[in-house]
């Protein structure tokens, strides 16, 4: 049986198909980039139009009060929750990632006096490393990366902070969450997780593994456009003590009391800083409402399908890529990703064919797998092409070859 043919029998029985209707996919378009960008809901423009046209522009600044401006980075915050093990009052969708990862950072080595080491694994996505990197500038914290087999060994007296990515960016591998918190723990550290590569795609749960923090961006598998607002974890049991460093008036006990004084707000408010971007929480509440709706146990069981599917394509097809993900499905994010000397040449020759996917320096190709709008048509589909391309070497073209400011 073709790929083809097989991935009409695995659509007709996917129960979540119908959910591809409720995004905007353009035609002729296979979007396998939803791990950097996730696909616009169609009920966002609709959204968005009431927000502007009604609660700013007829409600006008008395919207923060009569429309739920005012409380919506902590409303958004507790509908993620669930999504990460976590309780509502633990998580809130404020700033970006690079923001929130600086303030837990910080608090985290507050924490620990006497500790500064912020211990991460080399290869991690660059914003988290370039956060300590800053800290470390300022005299605050060391930076010390081990590699994954080595990173329980390198846990000692020095280390604060344990601060490690979920799925990883490049290849999708997965950290064993439960036993590196357990380890850091152990050797008197808090752990601080970034989720972007995982909330809404993977099973998380932050509060049964006891972890402290955690960090996660909306505009991937939480479809909440470009740029937008990110979230934060802080277990109930470190939310008085914390101190953040960004004291801004929005993280106030009383912000509207205008003192000159700061008083951290008591709870996960805390973590506030300025004016929470209205419009980017209001795109990102209609992808979180979406992904919530279809379940993430749902969408994670669709991915490894999805996945395992795809790399069948590619072997019917004679495809021999390295393939840089760990093999087995249940050890690795949404995502495949192969090693390839020409990846950059070869992801726009598919982005030409519109398979759209990303390279990630300086040879990987990156497949991303977002259950909710991917059929396994798209799988064969994309599989052919990749097949077709590298065949022919139409990927050798001038025009295939120059460099974009964004890959």
């Amino acid at each position: 049986m073709t790929p083809e043919a097989r991935a009409a029998d695995f659509d007709a029985a996917d129960p979540l198909a119908g959910f591809r209707e409720r995004f905007t996919l353009p035609e002729g378009v296979i979007y396998l980039d939803g791990n950097s960008l996730g696909a616009l809901p169609k009920a966002t423009p609709a959204a968005l139009a009431r927000v502007v046209e009604s609660e700013w522009g007829e409600g006008l600044i008395r919207s923060w009060n009569s429309a739920g401006w005012f409380d919506m980075a902590s409303r958004i915050g507790g509908k993620i929750a669930p999504l990460i093990g976590a309780a509502p009052h633990e998580v809130i969708a404020c700033d970006s990632t690079s923001v929130n990862l600086f303030k837990l950072i910080a608090a985290a080595l507050h924490m620990r006096p006497g500790r500064k080491v912020v211990l991460s694994e080399p290869g991690n996505f660059p914003t988290d490393l370039y956060m300590i990197a800053g800290l470390e500038a300022q005299g605050l914290a060391e930076r010390r990366l081990a590699e994954r087999d080595r990173l329980v060994a390198a846990l000692d007296g020095d280390v604060a902070l344990l601060m490690l990515t979920h799925a990883h960016y490049k290849t999708g591998a997965l950290h064993d969450m439960a036993a590196l918190t357990r380890a850091a723990h152990k050797a008197g550290a808090l752990v601080l997780w970034d989720l972007s590569h995982s909330t809404g795609a993977l099973p998380v749960d932050l509060n049964a593994v006891k972890a402290d923090f955690a960090v996660g961006c909306g505009y991937k598998y939480l479809c909440g456009g470009p740029g937008a607002p990110a979230f934060a974890f802080v277990a109930e049991r470190h939310q008085a003590g914390l101190q953040q460093p960004l004291t801004g008036w929005f993280g106030h006990a009383a912000p509207f009391a205008f003192s000159d004084d700061y008083a951290g707000a008591p709870g996960i408010e805390r973590l506030q800083c300025g004016t929470p971007p209205v419009l980017g929480l209001a795109a990102l509440e209609v992808g979180v409402d979406l992904i919530v709706g279809i379940g993430v146990d749902r969408l994670y069981a669709k991915s490894q399908a999805l996945s395992e599917f795809f790399l069948e394509s590619l072997m019917a097809h004679d495809v021999a890529l390295e393939l840089v993900s760990p093999p087995r499905a249940a050890e690795r994010g949404s995502q495949l990703s192969f090693r390839h000397p020409e990846a950059y040449a070869i992801c726009q020759a598919l982005i030409a064919r519109g398979v759209i996917g990303d390279f990630r320096a300086p040879d990987v190709l990156r497949f991303g797998f977002a259950p909710a709008y991917l059929s396994f048509a798209d799988m064969a589909a994309a599989a052919r092409h990749l097949a077709e391309l590298l065949a022919s070497g139409e990927w050798q073209r001038e025009e295939f070859n120059q460099r974009a400011a964004v890959t």
